[in-house]
C-alpha cells in the first residue's frame, strides 16, 4: 500500500473532499438504502479511478481542479460501484475484497435494485449540473463494458479466440473504464481540448497493461487475490494461453482445448496446462505485450512538463505492471 499512498500524496486534499461528496451523492430517503450505501463507502478499495481523474485534471490544469472534476469522479465511482454490485449477482459471488458482497448480505433482488439506484444517481448528478460532455464519456464506457462482457461470453463457448479479439475484449471490459476516468479528468477542466482524447488513449493503454497483468496472476504462485488456474477453470481465454494455442502443434492444440473444455475442474490437468503454457513461452510473450502498453502510456506523458501530478501518474503506470495482486 506504500506505493498507493505515494501516488495519492499530491491529491490527498482532493481525495478527502471527494469522499465526502461521494457519500453525499448516494444519500436517499430510504433508510435501508442508506444502510447499504454506508456499508459500500466503508469498504472502499484503493480508489484508483478517482485518483486517475484528479491526477489528470491537476497535471494539465496547473494543479487546479473545479467542481466538475469532483462531480466527474463521483459519477464514475457511482457507476463503477453499480456495475460491481450487479457483477456479484451475475457471478453469484459472496465476497468482494474480503468483505461480504451486497447480494450475500441482502439477497439478489435488493442488490440489483441498489445497483440500479447507484446508476441513476450517477446519471442524475451529471444531468442536474448540465455535465452532458462528462455523461457522454461515462455512457460510452458503460456500453463498451457490457459489450466486452458479452463478447467474452460468446467467444468462450468456442475457444477460438484470436489475439485481436482478445485485445478488443479487454479494451472494452477493463481498459474503457480507466480510459473514461482519464478523459473525464481532462474534459472536466479543459472541455473540447485535444487532451480529452490524449488521456482517453493514456487510460486505455494503462487498462490494457492492467488486464494482461491480471492474466499473468493466473500462472503465478505468489500470494495473490485469486487462486492459480481459476481462469482456466472458468474457461477464460487469457493472453498466455492464446499465444500458446496459436503457436503449438495441431495435436497439442487439441489436447489444450480438450483440457480446458472437458477437464477444467481436474486440478492435475489444470496444473499440466499451466506448465505447458509456461514452457512454451506464453508468459514471456504476455509480459512483452504488457510492457509495450506501459511504454505507450508513458510516451504520452513524456510531452508534459515535470510536476508532482505527472510523477504520480508515472508511478501509477508502473504500479499497474509491478503490483503483486
Amino acid at each position: 500500500m506504500k506505493i498507493v499512498a505515494q501516488i495519492k500524496e499530491p491529491i490527498n486534499m482532493e481525495m478527502e473532499l471527494f469522499e465526502k461528496k461521494f457519500y453525499e451523492s448516494m444519500t436517499s430517503k430510504v433508510a435501508l438504502l442508506n444502510r447499504i450505501t454506508h456499508y459500500i463507502v466503508n469498504r472502499k478499495g484503493k480508489q484508483m479511478r478517482p485518483m486517475f481523474v484528479f491526477l489528470t485534471a491537476k497535471m494539465i490544469n496547473n494543479g487546479e481542479v473545479n467542481e466538475r472534476t469532483y462531480r466527474g469522479a463521483a459519477v464514475i465511482e457511482l457507476i463503477h460501484t453499480a456495475t460491481l454490485v450487479h457483477d456479484d449477482v451475475v457471478d453469484e459471488s459472496y465476497k468482494r475484497r474480503g468483505f461480504f458482497s451486497i447480494n450475500a448480505l441482502w439477497k439478489n433482488k435488493i442488490a440489483v435494485l441498489v445497483g440500479d439506484y447507484l446508476l441513476s444517481k450517477g446519471l442524475l448528478l451529471s444531468i442536474d449540473n448540465g455535465d452532458f460532455d462528462l455523461l457522454k464519456i461515462i455512457s460510452i464506457a458503460v456500453r463498451e463494458m457490457s459489450e466486452g462482457e458479452l463478447l467474452q461470453i460468446e467467444k468462450a463457448r468456442r475457444l477460438d479466440i484470436t489475439e485481436e479479439v482478445y485485445y478488443e475484449i479487454i479494451r472494452q471490459k477493463t481498459a474503457t473504464l480507466i480510459a473514461a476516468c482519464c478523459s473525464l479528468g481532462a474534459c472536466a477542466v479543459k472541455p473540447e481540448s485535444e487532451e480529452v482524447e490524449i488521456f482517453r488513449k493514456f487510460g486505455e493503454y494503462c487498462g490494457m497493461a492492467f488486464q494482461i497483468k491480471d492474466d499473468l496472476f493466473d500462472y503465478g504462485n505468489e500470494a495473490i487475490g485469486k487462486p492459480t488456474g481459476i481462469d482456466i477453470k472458468e474457461q477464460k481465454m487469457t493472453l498466455p494461453l492464446i499465444y500458446v494455442l496459436n503457436t503449438c502443434t495441431a495435436q497439442e492444440k487439441k489436447w489444450l482445448i480438450n483440457s480446458i473444455k472437458n477437464h477444467n475442474k481436474d486440478k492435475k490437468r489444470v496444473k499440466e496446462v499451466i506448465a505447458f503454457v509456461k514452457s512454451n513461452g506464453g508468459l514471456e510473450y504476455a509480459v512483452r505485450k504488457m510492457l509495450a502498453f506501459k511504454d505507450e502510456a508513458l510516451t504520452l506523458l513524456a510531452h508534459y512538463p515535470d510536476s508532482a501530478y505527472k510523477n504520480s501518474l508515472e508511478l501509477m503506470v508502473n504500479y499497474v505492471v509491478d503490483r503483486k495482486k
